[in-house]
């Protein structure tokens, strides 16, 4: 989570702003190129940039993103978690998750958060456990249902009960 010459400091995790639209869809579809993340347009990302959340260094460089989705029935799903290379395998993903998580807690109210992941390990650190993809048929049909790897899925799918 360093740029060059810089001492470890946290990241700066905020709300995602009209600003960051760019970058959050260049990110996002550089792992779309590697059949990592769906494919997002500038336009759908500024749609649902409320869902968004942005960590950044303190001289405001983008690290990396994610967004909640609110599914109803206190159902949310962690979605287009990315980070850019320079700052991954430094526990940035798990700082984003943890931030959207702890949105989710101050409510109070039981909630259930689920990801589709191919990188369940950061998910399990923070208490998710795999599940079927079956529990999640709003997901099936909203996004899976145009995923290139419909039939042939290899993401894991985790849940975590708050």
């Amino acid at each position: 989570m360093l740029e060059a010459g810089q001492a470890a400091k946290r990241p700066l995790i905020r709300k995602a702003e009209e600003k960051d639209v760019r970058e959050i869809t260049r990110l996002l579809n550089s792992y779309a190129a590697e059949q990592l993340l769906l494919p997002r347009t500038e336009e759908d990302v500024m749609k649902y940039l409320g869902n968004f959340i942005i960590a950044e260094t303190e001289s405001e460089t983008f690290m990396g993103c994610a967004a909640l989705r609110n599914f109803g029935d206190n159902l949310y799903e962690v979605r287009s978690l990315a980070v850019k290379k320079d700052f991954s395998g430094k526990g940035l993903g798990s700082e984003l998750v943890e931030f959207l998580i702890s949105k989710l807690t101050d409510s109070g109210r039981p909630v259930r958060v689920f990801a589709l992941t191919y990188r369940a390990a950061i998910f399990k650190r923070l208490g998710f456990h795999t599940v079927s993809k079956d529990l999640f048929p709003q997901k099936i049909w909203s996004d899976c249902s145009v995923c290139p790897k419909m039939d042939c899925c290899d993401e894991e799918a985790v849940m975590l009960e708050i």
